[in-house]
């Protein structure tokens, strides 16, 4: 018998995890603040506003907008809140009894408030064991969840049961999944491959080809390793999917919002107009500065990193920037 499971947010991925849970049989209690969608969802059985073509079994799924009375049904609690709003979510609704449930993290992003990866923020803030904080991440996007097409999702705890209870829980005929213990590393490579998506998406606006492309996204994959032996002293291999294969799909997909809004800022668009065109969130927007800072104290060699950086917060010109850049890459 499965544990029983909530999703925290009301977005495209909550969305797609709620159908794996429900499929394998779980019964699901979904949060969301919005009760339009709330009462859309109850009677259609599809979310109005994210991947409208999932259709839910709702004797399945129950959803409300009572925070506390999701944690309160649910052993799991699987948070996948844009990560500029989590701390804004959880200091403003306050539920109680967060500290002796297992928490998943489906973020993949910085939370701003502490420039903290969301398992150092549910331990250090919300008072959750390491043991029971653990990650699901890709590479996945949401549409392709969907579409049912066959895909992988690398699911992290240091107590490989969590792990692979919540594995058990996702897997079906078109989700294989992987276990590890690594959860600093998946987390922060995660966040990562949002910035590198932006770089890849600015280069793109700006019009260099796939050859530049390759070139970029190679040195990426040398810079999350830097980065993560510089942060955590444990070594991994960066070239699994839970580092590179998300880093490629993020980089490359027509799904990825990071490529997209990378994309209309090397097109000429602001930040702001960017944002308010795709009407979505950008997490690498937020991951470039949140690692940013934290790399003030480790001074990791991050040279795509610190320019998407340079573009986004300090307002440099993307072609100047991207044309400096060129000279550091091999």
């Amino acid at each position: 018998m499965n544990p029983s499971v909530g999703v925290l947010g009301g977005g495209s991925w909550a969305t797609a995890l709620v159908k794996l849970l429900s499929n394998n049989n779980a019964k699901v209690h979904w949060w969301m603040r919005n009760t339009e969608a709330i009462q859309h969802i109850q009677q259609y059985g599809h979310n109005p506003h994210y991947i409208q073509s999932i259709e839910f079994n709702t004797d399945r799924l129950v959803v409300t907008n009572d925070l506390q009375a999701v944690v309160d049904a649910c052993d799991y609690l699987v948070v996948a809140i844009p990560s500029a709003f989590v701390h804004e979510t959880f200091d403003h609704f306050k539920p109680t009894g967060l500290d002796k449930k297992v928490i998943f993290s489906a973020i993949k992003g910085i939370v701003n408030e502490f420039d903290a990866i969301p398992a150092r923020y549910f331990h250090k803030h919300l008072g959750v064991s390491y043991d029971n904080i653990g990650i699901i991440c890709g590479p996945c996007h949401a549409e392709e969840v969907a579409l049912e097409k066959l895909s992988y999702l690398t699911i992290g705890c240091q107590n490989l049961d969590r792990a692979e209870a919540m594995s058990k829980m996702l897997a079906c005929r078109f989700i294989r999944t992987i276990t590890t213990e690594d959860v600093f590393g998946a987390e922060l490579a995660a966040v990562l491959k949002n910035v590198y998506a932006v770089a890849a998406g600015i280069c793109h606006g700006l019009g260099y080809g796939d050859n530049f492309q390759a070139v970029l996204i190679s040195s990426a994959a040398r810079e999350i390793e830097r980065f993560l032996d510089s942060v955590h002293e444990v070594h991994r291999d960066v070239k699994s999917s839970a580092y590179l294969g998300d880093l490629l799909v993020t980089a490359y997909s027509p799904y990825s919002r990071n490529r997209t809004f990378g994309t209309m800022v090397g097109k000429g668009y602001s930040v702001k107009w960017a944002t308010i065109e795709m009407n979505m969130v950008a997490e690498g927007y937020y991951a470039a500065r949140g690692i940013h800072e934290i790399n003030n104290k480790f001074k990791a060699d991050i040279p795509i990193a610190d320019a998407v950086y340079r573009i986004l917060y300090e307002k440099i010109s993307p072609m100047m920037e991207m044309r400096i850049l060129t000279e550091k890459l091999s």
